[in-house]
C-alpha cells in the first residue's frame, strides 16, 4: 500500500512508512554515558600504560603504588582510584599515560575529551601504516603525551625496519618536531 498513488497525481502515500519509523525511532535504546549511580566505586578496571618506558602512579589516598614496567602493560585499579587520580594528578589522562580498552571509563570520568583522538594500544603498531596525509592530520590531533610515544615506538620500529617509507619518516619528524633518523647534512 505505501507505494500506490493517490488521486490521479503520482504522489506516494508515505503515511505509514513514516509512521513505522516515527515507532522505530520510540522503542530505539537510547545510548546514555554511565552516571555516578550506575557505576560501583569499587568496581575493578584495566588500565593500560600508555607511556613508553615504565609508569608509576602513587595513591594520594591510599599511598598504594602502581607501576606498569612497559608500554601496554596492564594494572587492575578500582574506580574510585581513577577518580582520586583525576583529582591529584591529570596529567595521566591528558598525556593518555592511562589507557582504557573501554570508553565508558573516560566517559564516567568526564575525560573523554582527551581520548577523543588517542591510538588504542592495540592498533598502535598499525598508525604507521597510515598514508603520510592522514598520518599528518592524526598525528595533529593527539596528546603530547601520545606524540612522545608514537615518536619511541617509531624509532624502534625504524631501527628494525618495519618503517623504511622515506615518506612516512618524513611526515612523523615533521609533525612530532623530532628526528627519528640521522641525517646527512
Amino acid at each position: 500500500m505505501a507505494n500506490e498513488t493517490t488521486g490521479g497525481r503520482g504522489r506516494q502515500n508515505t503515511a505509514p512508512k513514516d509512521a513505522d519509523k516515527a515507532s522505530a525511532e520510540l522503542n530505539r535504546p537510547e545510548k546514555r554515558p554511565a552516571v555516578p549511580k550506575d557505576v560501583d566505586p569499587h568496581q575493578i578496571v584495566t588500565v593500560r600504560n600508555g607511556f613508553h618506558g615504565r609508569l608509576v602512579y602513587k595513591s594520594p589516598k591510599t599511598g598504594e603504588r602502581f607501576v606498569w614496567e612497559d608500554f601496554g602493560a596492564e594494572q587492575d585499579m578500582e574506580v574510585a582510584e581513577l577518580r582520586n587520580a583525576k583529582s591529584a594528578n591529570k596529567k595521566y589522562f591528558e598525556n593518555n599515560w592511562f589507557m582504557f580498552d573501554e570508553q565508558w571509563i573516560a566517559e564516567y570520568l568526564g575525560l573523554s575529551q582527551y581520548y577523543k583522538f588517542a591510538i588504542p594500544i592495540s592498533e598502535f603498531d598499525k598508525f604507521f601504516e597510515k598514508p603520510a596525509a592522514e598520518l599528518e592530520k592524526a598525528l595533529d590531533k593527539l596528546s603530547k603525551g601520545q606524540k612522545q610515544s608514537v615518536a619511541y615506538r617509531a624509532r624502534q620500529l625504524i631501527s628494525e625496519g618495519a618503517i623504511d617509507s622515506n615518506k612516512t619518516i618524513a611526515t612523523l619528524e615533521k609533525c612530532l618536531g623530532v628526528e627519528l633518523v640521522e641525517h646527512d647534512r
